[in-house]
């Protein structure tokens, strides 16, 4: 096949092309290693040139099938301790948001495990809340969800060319380290 990785990546030190930014994400996602990818992950989801962490998870979230969407949620609500969900299920509103954060501060611990089930039950914009709220209330977690969306990195295809230029220049740069 030929594929230059360092190659690839070269071109984005720098700013790199947008238009390009999807097709290459794919090319560079087959062969970059995990940590080399959760690492331009989260710089792009750090970036104050792509959209805040939750507005994005929320829009993943909407773009995943129902055994990453319950994935996602894991990882974001098992990040939070039941002072943090109580407070969340405080602000939540009613439905299936709450009927799930109800039955995790009932337990007092975070959950084994969000069905798909449960997981498809809930909107983008309930998922917006609570990966906004794990951002102010759970260190780390933009980091931690950064290796959850390395494993699936068809999904973050999803989010653009502007953003995928950031988690680009952000592994050329780690690459090149």
């Amino acid at each position: 096949m030929g594929f230059d990785l360092g190659s690839l990546l070269s071109q984005f030190v720098g700013g790199g092309n947008a238009a390009n930014a999807q097709d290459q994400f794919h090319q560079v996602a087959q062969s970059a290693s995990p940590d080399l990818l959760s690492q331009g992950l989260s710089a792009m989801f750090h970036s104050d040139q792509t959209p805040p962490f939750g507005q994005m998870a929320g829009q993943l979230f909407g773009q995943a099938n129902p055994s990453q969407q319950a994935g996602m949620l894991n990882q974001l609500l098992n990040g939070m301790g039941p002072s943090v969900l109580a407070s969340l299920l405080a602000g939540s509103g009613g439905g299936a948001l709450s009927g799930i954060l109800g039955q995790l501060t009932q337990r007092g611990t975070a959950p084994a495990a969000i069905t798909p089930d449960q997981a498809s039950q809930l909107t983008p914009e309930q998922v917006q809340v609570i990966a906004s709220h794990a951002e102010q209330h759970s260190p780390g977690i933009i980091d931690k969800m950064s290796g959850f969306y390395a494993e699936h990195p068809g999904l973050i295809k999803t989010l653009g060319g502007a953003a995928l230029t950031i988690a680009l220049a952000k592994m050329a740069e780690s690459h090149q380290g």
